[in-house]
C-alpha cells in the first residue's frame, strides 16, 4: 500500500497476531478525521504530508463513497485504493508539508483531487514485476476511466475520475 514501502511493520513477538477488522470501529475512526479535518466533498481538506495521513485520506474517501455517495462496496475500495496512491505520491516525491484532498461527485461521475505544492509532474512508467515500488500510477490508470494532472501557478492536481451509475 502506498506510503509503506521501507517501513518495519509491527511484530507479534514470536505468537501470531490478526488484526481485527471492524465495519463499525472503521466507522468510527472515518467519522473522527470527518470531525477533525473536515468534508473533502464541501471544500479542499488539508492534511499533513506525512506517510500516516494516507490513512486519514482513506477514511475520508471511504465515507464518502461508501455512505455519503451509497456508491458500491467494489467502487469504494477502488477509489479508497487510488485516493491512496495519490496521496503516497504527494508525500514521498513532492518535499510539501500539506496537500490537499477535495472530492466531486457530478451526474455519472466522481473525481478525486490531491493538490500539492510541486510542479514535479508524475509519470506513468512500466512496472516489472520484481518492482516493489512504482505501480501506484499504474493502478490509477487502470481502475479510473480518466485520470491526469492539472498544474496551477504554485504546484499542481493530480486527479482521477470513475464512471459511477446515478441512482
Amino acid at each position: 500500500m502506498a506510503g509503506l514501502e521501507g517501513m518495519e511493520q509491527p511484530r507479534g513477538h514470536g505468537r501470531a497476531t490478526a488484526a481485527r477488522w471492524s465495519p463499525a470501529v472503521e466507522d468510527e475512526r472515518a467519522l473522527k478525521a470527518l470531525e477533525l479535518f473536515g468534508n473533502p466533498t464541501e471544500r479542499e481538506v488539508q492534511l499533513p504530508s506525512r506517510p500516516e495521513s494516507a490513512a486519514t485520506a482513506r477514511r475520508l474517501a471511504q465515507i464518502v463513497v461508501l455512505r455519503h455517495w451509497g456508491l458500491t462496496p467494489k467502487m469504494t475500495e477502488d477509489a479508497v485504493l487510488l485516493v491512496s496512491e495519490l496521496v503516497g505520491n504527494a508525500v514521498r516525491h513532492t518535499g510539501a508539508r500539506v496537500f490537499g484532498l477535495h472530492m466531486r461527485r457530478r451526474r455519472g461521475w466522481i473525481r478525486v483531487e490531491v493538490r500539492d505544492p510541486s510542479r514535479g509532474l508524475p509519470c506513468l512508467m512500466p512496472v516489472q514485476e520484481m518492482d516493489i515500488s512504482g505501480r501506484g500510477l499504474m493502478l490509477v490508470d487502470k481502475l479510473s476511466d480518466r485520470w491526469g494532472v492539472d498544474l496551477l501557478p504554485r504546484g499542481k492536481t493530480t486527479w482521477f475520475e470513475m464512471r459511477v451509475a446515478d441512482r
